[in-house]
């Protein structure tokens, strides 16, 4: 039995779901925002931290302690701009997802859908527990709570990995529309 097709929306209808759709994309926006402005931020806090740490450091320049000190901080400071980066991306990513695309950003920040937004910041999520887990390993003192530590940082990038594999094999199935993946 054919289907019927369904009424047209009254005017009052589209009109409402026209505003909420415009609403949530407010909300997106916001988020965008609030997603940029803590990126900015850590950015900034990065660059005020080795300001500080370096201005410190100029006058034992040379003594152990001082070389371990600032390779601590460089560490440290890899992470914070690893996070500032991923939110930068997210900002990005969704903004060109739901508002519209982003102009005169390289190739590489264009965001086309879900799984590419997924698969940057999985890279970046990797990167970033590496280097967490580097700075926790400069400052150990011994013992064996590093392997700990250490293991399940691993078992974490090896699930991720795991997923990141399988949601790139999921984008280039063979039954996938050509379209997906194209050059805008």
């Amino acid at each position: 039995m054919p289907r019927r097709p369904a009424p047209p929306l009254s005017r009052t209808r589209r009109v409402t779901l026209a505003g909420a759709f415009g609403f949530t994309r407010l909300i997106v926006e916001l988020g965008v925002l609030s997603s940029f402005a803590f990126s900015l931020a850590l950015f900034v806090a990065a660059i005020a931290q080795a300001y500080v740490t370096i201005r410190a450091a100029l006058g034992d320049l040379g003594e152990a302690h001082t070389t371990k000190t600032l390779i601590v901080a460089a560490v440290e400071q890899a992470d914070t701009l690893l996070v500032g980066v991923a939110l930068l991306i997210i900002s990005f990513g969704l903004q060109a997802l739901f508002v519209g695309r982003v102009q005169n950003v390289p190739r590489w920040l264009h965001i086309d859908s879900f799984d590419d937004l997924k698969q940057k910041l999985i890279g970046i999520v990797i990167v970033a527990l590496s280097v967490n887990f580097f700075s926790v390993a400069l400052e150990w003192k011994g013992g064996s709570d590093i392997l700990v530590y250490g293991a399940a940082i691993a078992a974490v990038i090896l699930s991720v990995g795991a997923y990141s594999v399988i949601l790139s094999r999921q984008g280039h199935r063979p039954d996938a529309p050509d379209d997906q993946h194209a050059e805008p």
